[in-house]
């Protein structure tokens, strides 16, 4: 295939997270793909470098944003989603299985009676297999649930962007213990993710990197099929699963999940604000379970 789609990776080594803008250069059409806000744990304050080199890049290319798509509420970082809107634009979109994940998480922080677990927060819920536009290029919306219940990826041309499902093959795959997260889906989303052809370009969300190589986030199917640490040509699925399942009861939480979830599941819109004006995060209290010695 002749690629036409343009990609523009924005690597955050504060969250590990690699956010993208993919672009059609026929029509300077662009999306923007899990953009990060940042959020310093010890002060309590956001910020938007991250955003920012977004936002400059966009710019300086001179790109009409269209969409900003988020592969799945995210554990490790905050949206910037509405952020990024506010300044340039596009609908903010991700799977429609979002409703679940908000119905969750409504309940564990006991959020406003406001908050509706409808996916309203988004300007559009994706199904499965749908398809849309970024100028001329045609993209897929992918169910790949397992990591959360409203996990996506995005085909377009011989590329896919796979969010938290997959990782770099020395890394390996997400974890499936976060509610509504299910080890079995997660290994029927990944294979359905290696059935695409050998030779697709693959982009992960994160990167974890071993200490003998610097960050890196595109791989390919081949690479995976061949490498991946769990989840290579011949694991099967009753292996996975117990792998999985023993290696995320060794797992903390991540740094950031009582804020990011709060932000998340509004479409990166923080929390309304009190009387007093300013907006407030909930920490449930032994709630969530801890990772075992």
């Amino acid at each position: 295939m002749n690629r036409t789609a343009r990609i523009q990776a924005f690597f955050d080594p504060e969250t590990w997270t690699v956010s993208y803008v993919l672009s059609d250069p026929a029509t300077g059409n662009a999306a923007v793909i899990d953009p990060v806000l940042g959020y310093d744990f010890k002060s309590g304050r956001t910020h938007t470098r991250a955003a920012d080199q977004v936002l400059a890049h966009l710019v300086a290319a001179g790109l009409k944003v269209q969409w900003i798509l988020e592969t799945h509420a995210h554990a490790d970082h905050l949206s910037a989603a509405r952020y990024l809107q506010q300044a340039v634009g596009g609908k903010i979109a991700i799977g429609e299985n979002i409703r679940q994940v908000q119905a969750v998480f409504k309940k564990l922080f006991n959020l406003e009676r406001t908050f509706l677990p409808d996916g309203s927060q988004f300007d559009h819920l994706f199904k499965d297999g749908e398809r849309f536009w970024i100028g001329q290029l045609e993209v897929t919306a992918l169910l790949v649930p397992g990591h959360t219940p409203a996990d996506m990826a995005y085909a377009v041309e011989d590329l896919v962007f796979v969010g938290d499902t997959l990782f770099m093959p020395d890394v390996g795959t997400a974890r499936a213990d976060f509610p509504g997260g299910d080890a079995h889906q997660l290994f029927r989303s990944i294979r359905r993710l290696l059935e695409l052809p050998r030779e697709t370009t693959m982009f992960v969300c994160h990167d974890y990197p071993p200490q003998a190589r610097a960050p890196a986030w595109e791989t390919t199917v081949g690479e995976q099929r061949e490498k991946n640490i769990h989840v290579h040509d011949g694991v099967t699925e009753d292996a996975f699963v117990r792998m999985r399942t023993a290696r995320d009861a060794t797992l903390e939480m991540p740094t950031l999940i009582l804020p990011s979830l709060q932000v998340n599941v509004r479409a990166g819109q923080l929390p309304p604000p009190d009387d007093n004006g300013v907006s407030y995060l909930r920490i449930p209290l032994n709630a969530l379970p801890t990772a075992k010695p």
